[in-house]
């Protein structure tokens, strides 16, 4: 891809999809900062291959949902350059029906997406608003759009998501930085195959497959782009036509 490089944050980078995320940004040519917090052994593979392809790339290890550790972790990566891409891809789903939900399973799942969008984003705006160039991409899921029995806690955080991201590009659309949201369906990812067979696919999904980590990594490589300058406050599912 032609354009000029960046600095890329991908939370939760040590996962499929973020590991996905993290090389197509380093296949672009930006500098990507892998996050982890437990998984940092496979953060430090994934960086390992980007430089390894020709690419730069270095580990951050944090709980995203302590503020105070996120803001100190941050401040230190701005002190080398502003961070102009961040890819909030962190998250889990602890599943439960809804009756039976246990107050943590509901505030661990909330904490991680709502709780660390603030605690990734806050930090890094004003920096790259003083740039007037910036992409924030938030990893959402078909769930917060059209429901899922036993992820009232997952559709939740995810929806939040869809709100933010929509609210947050109206303050910052006319510094030239574009906020939008990406929303898998079923991927084959670890978290994916978990809670789907193949019957289950070939039922809910037109196309009759999972996606692949591969094809959301492209698309949020596409809207971390130039040519998506004029792509904002969008929630674009990616699905194999779920409705």
């Amino acid at each position: 891809m032609n354009q000029a490089a960046k600095r890329a944050l991908v939370t939760g980078g040590s996962g499929g999809l973020g590991t996905a995320i993290c090389r197509r940004l380093g296949a672009a040519g930006h500098f990507v900062y892998v996050h982890a917090h437990r998984g940092t052994a496979a953060a430090e593979a994934t960086a390992a291959e980007i430089i390894a392809a020709g690419g730069a790339a270095a580990v951050v290890s944090f709980d995203l949902t302590d503020a105070a550790v996120s803001r100190a972790a941050l401040e230190n990566m701005l002190e080398d350059g502003t961070v102009q891409i961040l890819v909030n891809n962190a998250g889990i789903h602890d599943d439960a029906v809804f009756p039976g939900m246990s107050p943590a399973q509901w505030h661990r799942v909330i904490d991680l997406s709502v709780n660390g969008f603030y605690n990734a984003t806050q930090p890094l705006i004003l920096p790259m608003i003083r740039t007037r160039w910036g992409r924030i991409i938030s990893v959402s899921s078909v769930t917060a759009l059209t429901g899922n029995r036993g992820q009232v806690n997952y559709a939740a955080a995810k929806g939040a998501l869809n709100a933010a991201t929509k609210a947050l590009s109206l303050e910052v659309a006319s510094r030239g930085i574009t906020v939008n949201a990406v929303a898998p369906g079923i991927i084959a990812t670890g978290m994916g195959d978990a809670a789907f067979d193949a019957a289950a696919i070939a039922d809910l999904v037109p196309m009759r497959r999972a996606g692949r980590a591969e094809e959301v990594a492209s698309l949020v490589g596409f809207l971390a782009s130039e040519e998506a300058a004029y792509i904002t406050g969008q929630v674009i599912s990616i699905n194999g036509g779920m409705t």
